[in-house]
């Protein structure tokens, strides 16, 4: 089976390693000349857009899914028409825009911060007499990572904080003092069957994923599971989709999805019986979806900007590197390790020891 991916970046990549096993070949459609996923199947060099390329990846491959919600929900209507496309474009129409995103979440009895809808200045001084201040205002579609948002704590913050982030569609969200950061990734296979990965905490630097710790019993899991479940079920979804929620008083407010595997979900590989990557693919392919178990106790950390040196990772046990092959760059995500352990204080341990090695570098 041929899987054809619109993105060619690490998840691309990693999408590739896992299913050469299960006899997956791939096509990579990207407008890098250094798609970091090229050295694993072809690469059709194309905008996301074009459609004569498009038609080429349709024409090759048995089924096609994509690594980021960049990706236009009409690049994937337009390749639905040649090909199964999954997740289906109506996932991505709405988990793109911010404003969908939260309004389904409402619709669909999910709690949420306050939000509004802000196509100017004006509309921004408004939802903050209503809401109130701290705030953050961010725009609709494209932010990632931090990009795209403003913190709005103090009156003179509201100036001009529309121009700012483009005179584009925004949201603002107000502020929500939370005890924790947590996500779900969660499966959904061609016929409905759902499974779900444990919750994971996650601890993020200038708005940046820095690690991911797996839960074991997490008492907020059966809660997590519904919400996603609510979303599956309403979009239809096949595929890996991460919910990423915030712990308020002892219950979740949503806060985003992502309609594809997530880095919070890396740990996945080393620590659980069937790894994320797998499972999508799984889902996609129509095979039969695999255990999401844990396999010890596990965590996740990012590289941002360089990999330390490889010696000094590998001389840490129980860690696994994986190196995305990209040109280091300040604030790109260009790796990230695993650990796998058999108790929470190896864990712990093992987490110290990759952060004092990234400071030792100064990562």
């Amino acid at each position: 089976m041929k899987i054809g991916v619109i993105g060619g970046g690490q998840l691309g990549r990693m999408l590739a390693l896992a299913g050469t096993p299960l006899g997956q070949h791939f096509a990579f459609l990207d407008p890098a000349p250094d798609a970091c996923a090229q050295a694993l199947g072809e690469h059709i060099r194309a905008d996301y857009s074009d459609r004569d390329h498009l038609r080429q990846l349709a024409d090759e491959a048995d089924v096609v899914t994509f690594e980021f919600e960049s990706v236009p929900a009409d690049t994937v209507a337009f390749l639905s028409q040649f090909v199964p496309v999954f997740p289906n474009a109506e996932s991505l129409r709405i988990a793109r825009d911010r404003w969908f995103e939260k309004s389904m979440f409402q619709d669909l009895g999910i709690p949420t911060p306050e939000f509004a809808d802000i196509q100017s200045q004006d509309n921004l001084e408004a939802a903050v007499k209503r809401i109130g201040l701290p705030a953050v205002i961010k725009t609709r579609t494209l932010g990632y990572d931090g990009k795209g948002q403003k913190v709005l704590r103090h009156p003179e913050d509201v100036h001009g904080a529309f121009a700012e982030l483009g005179n584009v569609p925004c949201i603002l969200e107000g502020f929500v003092s939370f005890s924790g950061e947590v996500s779900l990734i969660a499966v959904r296979a061609r016929n409905g069957e759902t499974r779900f990965y444990p919750l994971v905490h996650n601890t993020h630097v200038n708005g940046v994923l820095s690690l991911s710790v797996a839960s074991t019993n997490h008492p907020l899991q059966a809660l997590a599971e519904d919400y996603v479940s609510r979303v599956l079920d309403k979009l239809d979804y096949v595929g890996v989709l991460a919910f990423e929620f915030f712990e308020v008083d002892g219950g979740l407010k949503a806060n985003e999805i992502a309609p594809r595997v997530h880095n919070s979900g890396h740990w996945t590989i080393e620590g659980a019986e069937c790894s994320q990557f797998e499972n999508h693919l799984r889902a996609i392919a129509g095979l039969p979806l695999g255990s999401t178990a844990k396999v010890g106790e596990s965590a996740m950390l990012n590289f941002i900007g360089e990999v330390p040196p490889v010696e000094q990772i590998t001389a840490i046990a129980d860690c696994h590197l994986h190196h995305y092959g990209k040109a280091f760059k300040v604030g790109r995500k260009v790796g990230h390790v695993t650990l796998r352990c058999a108790d929470a204080q190896s864990l712990a341990a093992r987490i110290n020891d990759v952060q004092q090695l990234l400071t030792a570098v100064g990562h």
